[in-house]
């Protein structure tokens, strides 16, 4: 992954926060009581500022929350979040490039990627399929979050404006087909279910083969 980070201008402490951060971390935090397990640990992929990581671990407390990210902005704003908020469950950040595949982690109990396929090239959306299904046990949810382009749903303009935006900034970005997903994935996972979410984003749900 890689590319320009959106953040609005760095809180106290190194602790930098997103707008759309806060804005959706609610409601897919009201998904994820739904569809994630019991217990163990929720690997976050592309964690960004870290404020999803915070506020899951705190909703969440029977889970370990496990961030990660690949850029050091990243993965200063998370630690300088996860020392303030001194939650117990939440690790220390892990570096994690999603098309690699070396991953410094040999097991999950369930993947979230919230933000990520379509701010960066679809490689790395690819990777995640890869390294999700090598940490993964059988039944284990990979879920994510964002705007996708779905086959008979015809996109609504503020999409196609983010993604002709998203183009723009990188040729290798830019929303991605549910379909097209789903069938990359499809020898390792099931497409579960797709929920629609505010703002004309969707929360995907796929379960490990």
């Amino acid at each position: 992954m890689g590319g320009e980070r959106f953040y609005e201008a760095p809180a106290a402490g190194g602790r930098r926060s997103a707008p759309a951060a806060l804005r959706n971390r609610g409601p897919i935090a009201d998904i994820l009581q739904d569809w994630l397990p019991p217990s163990g640990v929720i690997l976050e992929i592309a964690s960004g500022t870290g404020e999803h990581a915070i506020h899951f671990a705190e909703r969440f407390r029977h889970l370990e929350w496990q961030p990660s990210d690949v850029h050091p902005d990243s993965l200063g704003s998370i630690r300088a979040w996860r020392n303030w908020s001194g939650l117990p469950n939440i690790r220390e950040p892990l570096v994690i490039d999603a098309s690699s595949s070396d991953w410094p982690v040999e097991h999950a109990d369930a993947i979230i990627g919230i933000n990520m396929v379509h701010i960066s090239p679809w490689a790395s959306a690819l990777g995640l399929i890869k390294g999700a299904a090598r940490v993964l046990p059988g039944g284990a949810p990979l879920i994510l979050y964002g705007p996708w382009l779905e086959d008979g749903n015809p996109p609504v303009p503020s999409n196609l404006a983010f993604d002709a935006d998203l183009k723009r900034r990188d040729s290798r970005w830019g929303l991605r087909r549910v379909g097209d997903f789903a069938q990359a994935a499809k020898s390792s996972f099931e497409m579960v279910e797709t929920r629609s979410m505010p703002a004309n984003n969707l929360m995907l749900l796929l379960r490990r083969r």
